[in-house]
């Protein structure tokens, strides 16, 4: 089963709700991403206790007063500011945990995204002059209230916003010779009282992306360090879980990127997920229209242009919209033995035209030793659930608009896929074996079912 967690807009809690907010970063100022000779800002730490480690990454270190504020029902919010970059651009905040008492520095191995957006066109001088993010925190705050990480590291937040100035400095009045970029915000919103810290949590890291600037290493097919083999868009990650759970997810942040003409970032491909050589999930980002996020975009810009799309213009051949977040994945693993495991992710479809572009990566594992994890943004036991019915001919989905539907063999193959709104799959006809029947909602949620036929 595959959750996705993230919604486009910030939800204000209803009036006379009860929610606590914790800000760490305010209106924080980023700068130009290429000037690396001096830090600005660095001199802000006696006021904020924000780390500028360059212009683009910053780092809050979360103290025992932190620690005790977090609920379970939390979401983060992020909210990102105009000031001189007028261009599409990727952000996140992710958590690095470092040793006790180092200074810092973004974690090796210990590092793990949280979550994934991309800022919008925006000219400072035109309203809307901030786009905000929501995501669903359920599962990041059970990283935030573990005892046992909490008593071996110290946890840093991270912002990371990656912005250059130097087409605004001519196309925006008011930029000419300035080098701040965006500003951002970053809130975590509790829906009850503080929880109580859990021992029983398992966290294990995998991959954190590599920023662009530091070259095309996460996921592509021409790079030997981000592919298993050149010419084809497959890596395989290796990972170790230190004992036996008796519930596992994988979450996933990607997203795929390629800007020249024919590039990866406006065509839809599938994407295949196996955990230990068994295909756990298919997904095809995008899938949804762009329309609801133009509203953002103020300055004015090739992917938009003057006129409105229809939402099939859109859904064909758009990855992610500037103005959006990137969904988080998550897939339900169940129990898992610890040792050696690896995880697999093929786009066989893929192009990278011109050796341009990548898929960037970012992923781990939680787990508990007993019990059960979170279910992503949807308590799939709740009456208005999505829900997979199969009378052992027909697979069918009720709780959740449909807009695609495809069947595919268990090692991958592409059997069966069709543009409806009709949520059912009929196995009448397919031989014996076992098949992976997957509903794509309008907006992009995946929800895949393995049949035995």
């Amino acid at each position: 089963m595959l959750a996705t967690t993230g919604a486009a807009f910030a939800l204000t809690p209803d009036a006379g709700e009860h929610y606590r907010v914790w800000r760490p970063y305010n209106e924080t100022v980023f700068y130009d991403g290429y000037q690396d000779k001096i830090v600005i800002d660095a001199d802000k730490f006696s006021e904020d206790g924000i780390v500028r480690y360059t212009n683009y990454l910053y780092a809050k270190k979360l103290t025992p007063e932190d620690f005790e504020w977090f609920g379970e029902e939390t979401d983060l919010n992020i909210t990102i500011g105009a000031l001189c970059d007028n261009y599409d651009r990727i952000g996140n905040v992710s958590l690095s945990l470092l040793p006790k008492g180092s200074e810092y520095a973004p974690a090796e191995e210990m590092r793990f995204e949280l979550a994934r957006f991309i800022t919008p066109f925006m000219n400072k001088n035109f309203q809307p002059y901030d786009v905000p993010y929501h995501f669903d925190a359920r599962l990041m705050t059970m990283i935030l209230r573990d005892k046992n990480l909490q008593d071996k590291y110290d946890f840093w937040l991270e912002c990371e916003l990656f912005g250059i100035p130097y087409a605004a400095n001519t196309q925006v009045t008011g930029c000419a010779d300035r080098n701040d970029v965006f500003k951002a915000s970053v809130e975590f919103v509790a829906h009850d009282e503080p929880a109580a810290s859990i021992s029983n949590h398992i966290l294990v890291p995998i991959w954190h992306k590599i920023p662009e600037i530091h070259g095309n290493k996460n996921l592509n097919n021409y790079n030997p360090e981000a592919c298993d083999n050149v010419g084809e868009t497959t890596r395989t990650w290796k990972f170790t879980l230190p004992e036996n759970v008796a519930d596992a997810s994988l979450t996933l942040n990607t997203s795929n990127h390629g800007a020249a003409a024919g590039g990866e970032e406006y065509n839809r491909r599938d994407h295949f997920v196996y955990v230990d050589d068994v295909l756990v999930a298919t997904f095809k980002p995008g899938g949804k229209s762009c329309e609801p996020y133009r509203f953002y975009n103020t300055q004015s810009n090739g992917i938009y242009g003057q006129y409105k799309k229809t939402d099939k213009v859109w859904e064909a051949n758009s990855n992610w919209c500037p103005g959006d977040l990137v969904p988080i994945r998550v897939f339900n693993l169940g129990e898992m033995e610890a040792g050696e495991h690896t995880v697999r992710i093929s786009v066989p479809d893929a192009e990278f035209r011109g050796g341009d572009g990548d898929i960037r990566v970012s992923m781990y594992l939680q787990g508990v030793r007993d019990g059960k994890l979170p279910v992503g943004i949807d308590d799939l036991e709740a009456a208005d659930a999505p829900r997979v019915a199969y009378n052992g001919s027909v697979v069918t989905l009720t709780g959740m608009d449909v807009a695609e539907v495809s069947i595919h063999s268990y090692d991958g193959a592409l059997l069966w896929g069709r543009n409806t709104t009709e949520a059912s799959a009929s196995l009448v006809g397919f031989p014996a074996g076992i098949y992976l029947v997957t509903f794509t909602s309008p907006d992009g949620q995946t929800i895949t079912y393995k049949a035995t036929r």
